[in-house]
């Protein structure tokens, strides 16, 4: 074949190939991942690649909370209700919702409540607090999304304590698009409240102020005959998120964001073959398998222990997994598991171990 046809086909196949890889990654929103119609982790190519930000701003929204300003090349944009991985300079990885305006390219906003060691702290709100001031470079990954605000003519909002991180870009946007909304914002005192005077500004009398030290706690009765086309939505503490859910009518559910993943513990004893190890560990019903494995694998990576972070993720060779954590995709969840919060839906599981 003479060498320009050989030349002239080989471009061809090449323009072909970065056609379908540019078709592929359009209609894949964790491309390389497979495609999938509802992602569970996120949107957006690169939503988890590391990268580098500085701290370039630091503020005090209320009391026991920092706002952090980042600031970094070619940030990924993000929607209402998204949140980003941090990793703390002790290697330790936590999740902060973004509060700022998803507008603003190349800036990012988070904040942070500190919680004590006695009120069930782990030490990464205390780093935030301490180690992370203005000249600061930490790595992020994402932003993902789990708790994304949906299309509607009206919402309802409730929130408590730091929960009104992901509430408040989500105020704004509802504002800016002529929606009807009111919200429920719930705390220990004023001074303990984010962003409260932002929100009472914006919002007026469709802001419900429930401080615990003058009224107790909120009345959500209302909730019970909200119209069938508004959204409510409601981050916070356990218990304010399963009141909100009673109190919706019957058949209908809120969109929930809480402040932890859920219980590792429950359900019946299983067995976990660790196949490279060449051991088998018992896990109680009261055990998650991160725990049981680590009594035999000492070294296996963990952070944030509630499903978020993905550190334990690991590869399942057999076995049912009852998925329980915030963060694997479909594709992901078909041959893996977070071993922190996920358990065996049958009598064992073999790991990659």
């Amino acid at each position: 074949m003479p060498r320009f046809a050989t030349v002239a086909l080989a471009a061809g196949a090449a323009l072909l190939v970065r056609r379908a890889v540019r078709s592929r990654m359009t209609r894949a929103p964790l491309w390389p991942l497979p495609s999938l119609e509802v992602p569970v982790s996120g949107y957006g190519r690169g939503a988890t690649v590391p990268r580098r930000v500085l701290v370039t701003g630091r503020a005090v929204p209320a009391e026991g909370v920092v706002e952090l300003r980042l600031e970094g090349e070619r940030l990924p944009s993000w929607e209402p209700g998204a949140h980003l991985d941090v990793v703390l300079p002790s290697g330790q990885v936590r999740q902060y919702s973004l509060c700022g305006d998803p507008g603003q390219a190349d800036v990012y906003r988070i904040a942070a409540r500190l919680v004590e060691e006695e009120r069930g702290g782990r030490g990464g709100s205390r780093e935030v607090h301490e180690q992370l001031h203005e000249g600061a470079e930490i790595e992020i990954r994402g932003p993902r999304n789990r708790f994304p605000l949906v299309p509607s003519p009206g919402y309802v909002f409730v929130a408590g304590g730091i929960g009104i991180t992901p509430v408040l870009p989500m105020v704004r946007v509802a504002e800016a698009a002529g929606a009807d909304w009111r919200l429920v914002y719930c705390g220990r005192s004023r001074a303990t409240m984010p962003y409260l005077a932002d929100l009472v500004r914006l919002g007026g009398d469709r802001v419900t102020v429930v401080a615990e030290d003058e009224s107790g706690y909120p009345d959500l009765s209302f909730l019970g005959s909200v119209p069938d086309g508004t959204a409510v939505y409601c981050c916070g503490p356990d218990g304010l998120t399963d009141a909100v859910t009673a109190a919706m009518p019957a058949g209908r559910v809120p969109r929930l964001e809480r402040f932890s993943g859920v219980a590792p513990a429950g359900g019946t004893p299983f067995e976990v073959e660790l196949r490279r190890s060449g051991r088998t560990v018992a896990v109680a019903a009261g055990q998650s398998v991160l725990a049981a494995v680590r009594e035999e694998v000492p070294d296996v990576m963990y952070s944030c222990t509630q499903g978020f972070c993905g550190t334990c993720r690991q590869t399942v060779l057999d076995g049912e997994v009852e998925h329980r954590d915030e963060l694997l995709t479909d594709a992901e969840r078909a041959g893996s598991m977070l071993i922190c919060v996920s358990r065996c839906a049958g009598g064992k599981l073999v790991l990659d171990l």
